[in-house]
């Protein structure tokens, strides 16, 4: 058992919904740096693991990203229309089969080779999901179909082939907010177009 397992009493947990996802309320208690016991509630969203990748094209300095309606981004003010990297949950699947899967579905292109450069979970205040990050080449050639995601899913996707300095540019601008993108680009700009 690690040190911080120590530190924590699992009092009672509440399913609220299973539904989409998970949302459960747990109340515990934690043991505080003091050596106090605090009681403390919190929801957590269980949604499973995820995977993304960045799609790049070192020679022309491009990188392949899709643009796609999100009800959240939508109820919080924003048209709802996200400009992200591809991404999806892992199910069953590897990380790296299921991007590969992923970016196929969504984008057209089909990618052998994927290299993973970094974990990260995005919401750790109340999401469980960890993401697994990835970067892959492409070539024109490689592109199997139109991508577009899977209608029956409820993914309309729009595939976009961007010069990486406009990418990066449209993050300043405000016009790329998604924060999985931001990361791989701003890693993309420090590892991949040097």
């Amino acid at each position: 058992m690690n040190e911080t397992a120590e530190r924590v009493r699992i009092v009672d947990v509440k399913l609220l919904s299973d539904d989409w996802y998970v949302l459960k309320k747990t109340t515990f208690d934690y043991q505080r740096a003091d050596g106090t016991w605090q009681r403390q509630s919190r929801e957590t969203y269980d949604r499973g693991n995820g995977a993304t990748l960045l799609l790049y094209e070192p020679q022309r300095r491009t990188v392949v990203l899709t643009r796609q309606f999100r009800l959240p981004a939508f109820v919080n003010g924003h048209d709802g229309m996200l400009i992200e990297a591809p991404a999806g949950l892992l199910e069953a699947a590897s990380p790296e089969a299921r991007i590969r899967a992923e970016v196929e579905e969504e984008t057209g292109y089909r990618v052998q080779s994927v290299r993973k450069v970094f974990e990260a979970f995005m919401s750790p205040g109340s999401v469980t999901e960890k993401l697994f990050f990835f970067v892959a080449e492409y070539a024109a050639a490689a592109r199997v179909s139109e991508g577009g995601g899977v209608a029956s899913e409820g993914e309309d996707i729009e595939v976009l082939e961007l010069p990486v300095d406009e990418a990066l540019a449209m993050v300043q601008r405000g016009e790329i907010v998604d924060g999985k993108t931001i990361m791989l680009l701003q890693y993309a700009a420090l590892n991949l177009f040097g």
